[in-house]
């Protein structure tokens, strides 16, 4: 039976900005992952980096770590200790080809023998819990098996797996033959990710896996803001509740950026409610007709059209519907 729910880390979605007015509005999670941090090689936290750590809302966060060399994860980890944190995640799981050309996120998987080396050089050094959040191999899932038993040679306070490899990326099928072999074999704690858009789903998982105590819920959450809330029992989204929800993550959005560019803070924050309605707009009957339209689109004038025509038009789904990539 799943008890802990994480909300997974989207680099560009899931900041500061975005997770504490999802958390105030409809919550459910139990812990909110951090967007990844790379630690750069003078080994300062970027004051942007600090800003998106900064965590006056007090929420349940554990931040994210890419790296290649175990000095700079281990640096991370100590800086991040010295922030109050509690744990920090490595991210080995990344598809992303300017990533892993640099041999970070999953790229790490391509030799697991360096990964070895460099497990054992952070779990050496570290001062505080280290979870790992996975893929299951570079190229083919017929990686995994050798990776997990790397894995099982650490500490890790849990390893979170995404049951694809990288070229897979987010798209067809999960490969749950090989979950199900993490779930028996790892000698620590597994937590499970992908593809976890509605409560059926949840529920089959927890079905098809008993033992599995965690998941990990990502575009999802994002989709369905309410997915989490439902999770626990509680209420799904309604439209004016979604309405409410939309119109101050952009006035949030205004704000963080009006600190910046006092004249200009329309525009950004308009482009990242974009992003969000890429998701959101799963959740809406025919959603793809103005979804499009607002993928295209120019400017704040034409969002905030937009996102009304969206409310007024649109029915709203049980649960969202089509491919969330």
């Amino acid at each position: 039976m799943i008890r802990r729910l994480d909300f997974a880390p989207l680099d560009g979605i899931t900041k500061r900005v975005f997770r504490r007015v999802w958390h105030q509005r409809f919550g459910g999670a139990d812990r909110y992952f951090v967007p990844f941090i790379s630690p750069t090689d003078q080994h300062i936290i970027t004051p942007r980096d600090r800003r998106e750590l900064e965590n006056p809302e007090g929420l349940p966060q554990v931040p994210q770590v890419m790296a290649k060399r175990a000095a700079d994860a281990l640096w991370a980890a100590e800086a991040l200790a010295d922030m109050g944190y509690t744990e920090v995640n490595l991210n080995l799981g990344c598809p992303s080809g300017t990533v892993t050309a640099k041999g970070k996120g999953s790229g790490l998987l391509a030799d697991p023998d360096f990964l070895d080396r460099f497990l054992d050089e952070v779990f050496s050094g570290v001062s505080v819990p280290v979870s790992v959040k996975t893929r299951l191999g570079y190229r083919v899932p017929e990686e995994f098996p050798r990776l997990l038993e790397v894995f099982n040679r650490y500490p890790i306070a849990c390893l979170t797996v995404h049951p694809r490899v990288r070229p897979e990326k987010y798209r067809g099928a999960v490969h749950m033959d090989l979950f199900a072999q993490a779930l028996a074999e790892s000698r620590n704690p597994v937590c499970y990710n992908g593809d976890l858009t509605s409560v059926p789903g949840v529920r089959a998982l927890e079905d098809r896996f008993p033992a599995l105590d965690a998941a990990m819920i990502g575009r999802g959450a994002i989709a369905d803001p309410a997915l989490l809330r439902r999770l626990r029992g509680g209420p799904p989204a309604s439209r004016e509740e979604l309405q409410s929800f939309t119109r101050e993550l952009y006035r949030a959005y205004q704000d963080f950026y009006a600190q910046a560019a006092p004249d200009a803070q329309a525009a950004p924050a308009s482009q990242r409610m974009k992003e969000v309605w890429f998701y959101l707009i799963h959740l809406f009957e025919d959603g793809e007709r103005l979804g499009g339209r607002m993928r295209r689109s120019r400017g704040p004038r034409a969002y905030e059209a937009l996102e009304r025509q969206i409310f007024e038009e649109l029915n709203l789904l049980d649960a969202p519907r089509g491919e969330l990539v």
